[in-house]
């Protein structure tokens, strides 16, 4: 009986051991956060390149079960992917030019009719209790720094993306050797694997495609078909930029719960400047594209593919967006898939080990 309560004591000492380990390490960040952000930069390209060569692999298996050879079949799906591409570019590009070149015209328009909105805003509350009008202004004074913070992050990643623009071009070719040598680099993993963990290691990886492969594909699947829904249903009811709602609402769509919410705010404030009418049938719209992806194209393109409660992965979106802003809130659903898969698998382990 006092066996219990040391060994809880042991616990709670290790517990702490690792909090305080974990908060001098995050004291000691301006050492090496400047190391960790060239190590990123460095392997960005092999990330994306990885992911991408995870999508693009059971095709490659596919052209391969029919006769043909691995490098003719990359080969074929990069001449598939290059001419929908190109010909997307030169049919949609002029289109969106002239849109985006009208956006830009109009945002003096758009600011005239901000100015109006808060000159009438100011008026309406000038006659209202102090503290209600206090409040109220305070309200506006947030919104305008989160739009201001959110446009200042905007030009940020544009700027960003530039900056990486000659780094990623060397994607394609890493991809291609990967797609090649795919066979040839599950050898090296499985021999340079201690041999203890070959058959629990090959397990994990397993369980985590099946978790993961058809959740990202069925995603990116459904997000190509909300963009092209919404671009339609917008243009139906008139509405200004369709393409550009459009292709933001099917991007934005890979973020669950969020994604719809933050694809509707742009449609809400165009419409606006147009009118009340038009407001009310732009989130008609978008609120019948959710009802779409969520009862026919997640169920079946997706599927319960990752089998977690609701609020578990509002967790990890919230924690996703805190860390890594949009770019966690797109990633946070797959890490923590993969999280649960380890977890699953770690525990797995340990009941064989007591059962031994």
């Amino acid at each position: 009986m006092d066996l219990l309560p040391m060994k809880w004591l042991l616990r709670s000492v290790s517990l702490l051991v690792i909090l305080l380990c974990l908060y001098v390490f995050l004291l000691l960040s301006p050492i090496w956060e400047p190391l960790v952000t060239v190590i990123i930069r460095i392997f960005i390209p092999f990330i994306i390149a990885g992911v991408i060569t995870y999508l693009l692999h059971p095709i490659v298996e596919q052209l391969k079960t029919i006769g043909i050879a691995r490098p003719i079949s990359i080969l074929l799906i990069y001449i598939v992917i290059i001419v929908i591409f190109s010909y997307l570019l030169l049919k949609g590009t002029p289109y969106i030019i002239e849109e985006i070149k009208d956006l830009l015209e109009n945002i003096p328009h758009f600011a005239n009719i901000y100015r109006e909105l808060v000159s009438d805003f100011y008026r309406q509350t000038s006659m209202m209790p102090e503290g209600f009008r206090a409040t109220a202004e305070g309200w506006l004074t947030n919104i305008e720094t989160i739009a201001a913070q959110g446009l200042v992050g905007t030009v940020a990643n544009l700027r960003g993306i530039v900056d990486y623009f000659f780094m990623l071009i060397i994607i394609p070719f890493i991809v291609f050797y990967l797609l090649k040598d795919f066979n040839l680099l599950e050898k090296t993993t499985w021999y340079l694997t201690p041999r203890k963990w070959r058959n629990s290691g090959r397990e994990l990886l397993r369980n985590i495609n099946i978790s993961l492969g058809n959740y990202i594909r069925g995603q990116l699947l459904v997000c190509l078909s909300v963009g092209f829904i919404a671009t339609i249903g917008l243009w139906l009811v008139g509405m200004p930029y369709a393409v550009i709602l459009g292709i933001f609402i099917g991007i934005t769509n890979i973020i669950p719960y969020f994604g719809p919410i933050i694809g509707a705010l742009p449609v809400a404030i165009i419409a606006f400047t147009e009118s009340f009418q038009l407001v009310m049938l732009g989130l008609l719209v978008n609120f019948g594209i959710q009802l779409i992806e969520g009862n026919i194209l997640s169920p079946l393109i997706v599927g319960k593919s990752l089998h977690m409660h609701p609020v578990l992965i509002i967790f990890a979106l919230v924690v996703g967006a805190e860390v890594g802003g949009v770019i966690g809130l797109i990633i946070a659903v797959p890490i923590l898939a993969i999280i649960k898969v380890l977890i699953m698998h770690i525990r797995e382990s340990l009941q064989k080990v007591n059962e031994e």
